[in-house]
């Protein structure tokens, strides 16, 4: 199973001490040894670093854990190939543009006999041969089809969303994580954990390393983080196991009510 984390905030924050667990999952606390990545909104941009190297071993992975880059949302992924190659093309997340903005994506699970529905005439094609970014772009043209004038709501591309996680579900596992750099959607299908780090704050503890951090040392009162990852990344904290089937919206550090 791949591994997810994403992280969105209410202030530009850096993900340094999540990242610094969850690199682990990729060849020495876990078996993903096929490559990683991460994706930082930073303003209207979006900084996307990928390696086909071991997260556990990467040189790249390393510049992420010393370097603060403060950001509201980051998707960041490890990969077990089962659908496409190690390399490059193939390493999430996925990004693309949509209505001015970036658009990134990063999916756990496998897809079996999954097929496009869309024609030649499709505006988003995959690079790679991924079944994961196939159902990115096919996400993406399913919007596009019911907003062809655009949409700056989140909330009213919720519905398209979920149902579009829901058909593509009936293939396989469908965890993923969606950005567009104002929200963060979190769709479980099987396995997805989330908290939400507020005042008052307190220490916590990796599981996958024996680090810890006092928050309320480094954060504001007014600081809100909502971490979302494929297992809990600490071992001293309340972490909520998302229902499967559940498609989660997170702004400003906190879940969104939708619907």
């Amino acid at each position: 199973m791949c591994q997810l984390l994403g992280m969105n905030c209410n202030v530009p924050t850096d993900i340094v001490f999540s990242f610094t667990g969850f690199h682990h999952r990729g060849g020495r606390t876990d078996k993903h040894r096929d490559g990683w990545g991460i994706a930082f909104y930073e303003g209207r941009g979006c900084r996307l670093l990928i390696d086909t190297t071991p997260a556990a071993e990467s040189p790249v992975a390393a510049l992420v854990r010393t370097y603060p880059i403060r950001s509201l949302n980051v998707i960041a992924h490890i990969r077990k190939a089962t659908v496409g190659e190690v390399a490059l093309e193939n390493t999430h997340p996925f990004m693309r543009e949509m209505w001015g903005r970036y658009w990134t994506f990063a999916h756990n699970g496998t897809l079996a006999g999954y097929a496009s529905p869309f024609g030649a005439d499709r505006r988003y094609t995959p690079v790679g041969r991924t079944d994961s970014e196939l159902a990115f772009c096919d996400l993406l043209e399913r919007l596009l089809h019911c907003f062809p004038n655009g949409c700056s709501e989140p909330e009213a591309l919720y519905p398209e969303i979920l149902a579009t996680a829901e058909s593509i579900r009936t293939h396989g596992e469908f965890n993923f994580l969606l950005s567009n750099g104002d929200v963060l959607f979190a769709h479980c299908a099987t396995q997805l954990a989330y908290l939400v780090r507020q005042a008052p704050f307190s220490r916590a503890h990796l599981l996958d390393e024996d680090y810890e951090v006092d928050f309320s040392e480094v954060t504001t009162p007014q600081d809100r983080v909502a971490v979302i990852a494929t297992a809990p990344l600490t071992d001293n904290e309340a972490w909520t196991v998302i229902e499967p089937g559940a498609l989660l919206m997170f702004r400003d550090g906190a879940q969104a009510e939708v619907g």
